[in-house]
């Protein structure tokens, strides 16, 4: 090759090379960027999926001075405590509370509600004076060995559960013969409650605890009151609202407690209205 043609060879691929060079820069900062935010999603879901219990469990210590009232059941792995109330009755109460809730400050206001049934409010493994880390199987499992411990004392059982307690009650519910279910400011699933608060993450493929309330509704076949709150910034209104419509709507009764938050709808009076006119109320199989 000619000198001439040589140089305007070694030109043209300079040339080249440089816009190559120019080229792959930005390519590379995109590569680079788009290799950081999946990396970043990854790492975020695998965070989620190893510390999501301790973003649905918030274990309470129990008030010193209600120790006095606690009953305690041995259970697999764990012992259990239990604000009772125990009296010589057919009737009683087992409540199960919120997930950072210390039940046995309820006992008292319960007490005063409902001065003829015998109360037991379980603490899950892991709060007040129970032992143990609580998970979905054994919150069931514990309620279970619960209940046997109280159909042996009383004939007539009702379940009460609040927020987190209101998925381990319906599924006690669907497994045992009781006389009333009440659910306070319930919800259809745990799964569908954090897929609304984590959105961009798959929760359903994620979550180990999903309290499947609404699979269990369509098979409780006792009178059941449902009472939400008025402002419940928790448990949105949709969640509550589509467990509802999974009920035998014959045995349901649902209302709004006015002024309440989702903490808060056990401070109303008119809370504990409704709970003691449905206790009061004859069953069915009773009028007949």
């Amino acid at each position: 090759m000619e000198p001439g043609r040589k140089a305007s060879a070694c030109i043209v691929l300079e040339a080249w090379v440089a816009t190559a060079r120019d080229n792959l820069g930005p390519r590379r900062k995109i590569l680079m960027l788009t290799t950081l935010l999946v990396s970043g999603y990854i790492l975020l879901c695998a965070l989620l999926y190893v510390g999501q219990r301790q973003l649905l469990y918030f274990p309470q210590a129990m008030a010193e001075g209600d120790r006095a009232n606690v009953i305690t059941l041995e259970v697999p792995g764990a012992i259990l405590g239990v604000s009772a109330r125990r009296i010589e009755t057919a009737e009683a109460i087992i409540y199960f509370g919120g997930n950072a809730d210390d039940v046995s400050t309820a006992l008292a206001p319960f007490s005063r509600a409902f001065p003829s049934h015998a109360l037991y409010l379980m603490h899950y493994r892991g709060y007040g004076a129970s032992n143990g880390r609580p998970t979905e199987a054994l919150l069931h499992q514990d309620a279970a060995a619960l209940y046997d411990y109280v159909a042996d004392r009383h004939s007539r059982i009702t379940v009460i559960g609040r927020s987190l307690g209101s998925g381990v009650a319906i599924r006690l519910v669907r497994q045992r013969a009781v006389d009333r279910l009440v659910l306070l400011t319930p919800y259809d699933s745990v799964t569908a409650v954090a897929a609304r608060r984590f959105p961009f993450v798959p929760v359903g493929w994620l979550i180990k605890d999903r309290f499947a309330s609404v699979l269990h509704a369509p098979h409780i076949d006792v009178p059941t009151l449902v009472l939400k709150s008025a402002q419940d910034a928790v448990i949105p209104h949709p969640h509550t609202d589509r467990l509802i419509e999974h009920f035998d709507q014959s045995l349901l009764a649902a209302h709004t407690i006015a002024a309440t938050s989702h903490n808060t709808i056990l401070e109303s009076a008119r809370t504990f209205e409704l709970l003691q006119d449905f206790l009061a109320a004859q069953p069915a199989t009773d009028q007949q």
